[in-house]
């Protein structure tokens, strides 16, 4: 598939038709509160749907409690074990490099100042752990799994902020298309598969071409569950190279949102780092990930750590070879690197479960390895711009 600026500005213009006339009747039958308040009850997938619950609510519920047709559990399965081998690095690569790199685009960091994100970046960051690790678990399509409801939720998440912003006049819909669109849809699923997969290769983290290729099919899966048009969705890596090079291209810059969230995302995770020494790794890994351009828009502080964090792929280069080489070296570092992630997610969740809600009003100051061989190492794609 090939994008140019043309087919980008039509995927600009289009948003989720379904989840948005689902919102729009619960807003224009006054039942958004209760709506809310029934969703709390319903966490898992196949619970009885409780008394009370809109009409549209329910049918809406009804038809989106199922993955696509096209699914490839084989493909699923390979994902998850690559997660699983993987899951501290992914974490790493999430938090300091994905939401950075949403950050630098400045319509998307006014749409989270919009959602309370620039109050709350412990709540988002959890949020997005959360709901990674529910697609990853083996049972995450079936009766019982938290993955579909919350799915479900984080779509008519998109569809209120839509409404909300659309029935205010809050939103330069002609400048920056609709919000939360397609092209917007599309481009956050890229920057939590490709860009994760090219953080861990800038990390020097094992992987083979099967898992790469696994775990971006599985974001694809969970793209299609948030309503993205998958006509339009690239299906290879070589084409998500290309969307997501021009889309960062067409968007990316300096705001004051994108340099506040960054700020706030870095005392987070200062205050997790246990003590005060190691603190400006944080700054460092970012500056590491994201690069010196797209960090110095985020104001992202340089310290004495950056030459620091350049050494990191050498040990962790080191400690994926012994994970190579030794099955009980393997097996201790998927344990730790599952503790590891479990403790961040309770650190910032404070041990709560998140819950997914639709807004009722916005913020009134906004602005405009497992069972897959490491044989074939996997490569990132090419850039396809200057």
């Amino acid at each position: 598939m090939t994008y140019t600026e043309v087919s980008m500005d039509a995927l600009r213009q289009s948003g989720d038709e379904f989840a948005d006339a689902v919102v729009a009747s619960l807003f224009q039958g006054g039942e958004v509160g209760k709506f809310n308040t029934l969703m709390r009850y319903v966490s898992t997938a196949g619970a009885p749907l409780p008394d009370g619950l809109p009409d549209v609510a329910r049918e809406y519920l009804h038809a989106t409690s199922v993955p696509p047709a096209w699914v490839d559990w084989g493909e699923m399965e390979k994902a998850r074990l690559f997660f699983i081998d993987n899951n501290v690095h992914i974490s790493t690569a999430l938090s300091f490099a994905s939401m950075p790199a949403c950050y630098v685009v400045p319509h998307v960091a006014k749409l989270l100042s919009a959602t309370h994100g620039l109050n709350y970046p412990s709540k988002r960051m959890a949020e997005t752990g959360q709901f990674t690790v529910y697609l990853m678990q083996p049972d995450a399509f079936e009766a019982g799994s938290r993955f579909i409801p919350a799915a479900q939720k984080v779509r008519l998440l998109h569809a209120s902020i839509r409404h909300h912003l659309k029935r205010e006049g809050r939103w330069d819909a002609e400048t920056l298309g609709t919000p939360i669109c397609q092209e917007d849809m599309i481009g956050g699923q890229m920057i939590f598969s490709l860009l994760v997969l090219d953080s861990l290769h800038r990390l020097n983290i094992h992987m083979s071409t099967e898992g790469a290729e696994a775990y971006f099919y599985a974001w694809r899966v969970v793209g299609a569950m948030l309503g993205v048009d998958q006509d339009a969705v690239p299906e290879t890596l070589e084409d998500a190279r290309q969307f997501l090079d021009l889309y960062m291209i067409r968007h990316m810059g300096p705001s004051e949102e994108g340099a506040h969230l960054t700020r706030q995302l870095i005392d987070l995770y200062e205050e997790v780092v246990p003590g005060t020494f190691f603190d400006p790794l944080v700054s460092a890994l970012i500056r590491y990930l994201i690069g010196d351009t797209s960090a110095d828009w985020l104001r992202v502080p340089r310290t004495a750590w950056d030459n620091v964090a350049k050494v990191v792929p050498t040990l962790l280069g080191v400690l994926e070879g012994i994970e190579d080489r030794s099955p009980f070296g393997a097996w201790a570092l998927d344990r730790l690197g599952h503790l590891t992630t479990i403790l961040e997610l309770s650190s910032l969740t404070r041990g709560r479960v998140m819950h997914y809600a639709i807004p009722e009003q916005l913020k009134k100051d906004f602005g405009v390895s497992g069972a897959v061989p490491r044989t074939h190492r996997w490569t990132p794609p090419a850039p396809t711009v200057a």
